[in-house]
């Protein structure tokens, strides 16, 4: 069976993956695609749920691609020496190392400030005179940079920089050189670490410096960089989705938008985890390859080939959600992949979720009357098959 190329289709499929992600799980659970034209050959996708999660925890599917040929054309920095491009045991050294400072305790201390932030933010948005704004740009990237930000002790990051280059690592504009932004956000991460080494405070990347375990064994200067790299990007990208997507499902669903209104203490939480199901931040998980010939729904993939996880398509699996398409907060929240599965998933869930659920409360209690900008245009959605939301969110109020 020829490789289905989703470029060929990259307008319709960005406005709606789903759509094609059950047309292909209606003849099987994993495809060949081309996804990306800085790959040599096609890449295998998983788009049922069941063999989404087989997959995500599947030890013959590896993640370190550095002594690969995989992407001939992107160099290896010391971004990549993070738990997110490595297999074990390397991969359970590191996430041991950092769960040790990454605790639930901490980013529970975190909920007071990330209130605070939020209020902040709304403050400037409820002073805006025209009554419209970018949602994306006045509360969904700034709350979440900030949080990081703080959590990190790097408040004085040049964010605009940053997220440019963020942006480009995660969805990276038509044209642009391969890995020029991963190369550039390493150089100043790596600048970033060195300062914070030399005056540490009481911050999480402080203390990622000075974690020792047991055995003594600790984070070296380059997998401090991939470090703050992964908790950077990963802690801020996801969770602007997350809060654009959401808002964007509870605008379009006015019905249900009014019963969230009526029950936050009830409703909130199923909500935001509905969220994640429906539309959620991340639509493929990033690239795997298969280490050894590995059978997967039936389909052997064979070793040397990369591997894409659908988090997006397996959480609209009808096999396991019942009408996956429709939008229901009263859903039972249980069994999404929206965070991921197995080893890899999500450390920052809890953190997350906690920004996510301040965040939408928060707006919708202090703009009763929020609607989409009818003038805002048609969505500009991102490219690539990574990510999943918009690059802009006009609203009014």
């Amino acid at each position: 069976m020829p490789a289905v190329d989703i470029t060929s289709v990259a307008e319709n499929f960005n406005a709606d993956p789903y759509a094609f992600y059950a047309t292909l799980r209606e003849s099987g659970p994993v495809h060949q695609v081309v996804v990306n034209d800085r790959l040599v050959k096609p890449s295998w996708l998983v788009v049922g749920h069941v063999e989404a999660r087989q997959a995500l925890n599947h030890p013959g599917l590896l993640k370190d691609w550095r002594d690969t040929d995989l992407f001939p054309d992107i160099a290896v920095t010391a971004a990549n020496a993070n738990m997110l491009e490595s297999d074990p045991p390397h991969h359970t050294r590191l996430r041991r190392l950092v769960a040790r400072e990454f605790t639930a305790r901490r980013m529970e201390a975190m909920r007071p400030r990330v209130q605070a932030i939020t209020d902040d933010l709304l403050d400037a948005m409820a002073a805006r005179p025209e009554r419209s704004a970018d949602l994306i740009k006045t509360l969904a990237f700034p709350l979440p940079m900030t949080v990081i930000c703080e959590l990190l002790g790097v408040p004085d990051l040049d964010r605009e920089r940053f997220r440019h280059w963020s942006n480009e690592v995660v969805a990276p504009t038509e044209g642009s050189p391969a890995g020029a932004a991963h190369e550039q956000l390493s150089a100043y991460l790596a600048d970033l670490v060195e300062a914070k080494a030399k005056s540490p405070g009481e911050d999480l990347l402080s203390a990622l410096i000075r974690t020792r375990d047991e055995d003594g064994d600790s984070l070296s200067a380059e997998e401090l960089i991939g470090m703050a790299f992964l908790l950077l990007v990963a802690g801020h990208e996801t969770t602007v989705n997350l809060i654009s997507n959401g808002v964007r499902a509870l605008l379009a669903h006015p019905k249900q938008l009014s019963e969230l209104r009526a029950d936050f203490d009830g409703l909130l939480p199923g909500a935001v985890e509905e969220m994640l199901r429906y539309d959620g931040p991340v639509q493929n998980a990033t690239y795997r390859y298969a280490g050894e010939d590995v059978e997967i729904g039936g389909v052997v993939i064979p070793a040397g080939a990369t591997v894409l996880v659908s988090l997006a398509g397996a959480d609209r699996d009808p096999a396991r959600f019942e009408e996956p398409d429709t939008f229901d907060i009263h859903r039972a929240p249980q069994g999404h992949l929206a965070f991921g599965h197995g080893l890899h998933f999500c450390l920052g869930a809890p953190l997350a979720r906690m920004e996510g659920r301040i965040a939408i409360r928060s707006l919708l209690e202090r703009f009763p009357e929020l609607v989409e900008d009818p003038a805002g245009g048609p969505p500009a959605w991102l490219a690539g098959s990574l990510m999943r939301g918009v690059a802009r969110l006009p609203v009014r109020w």
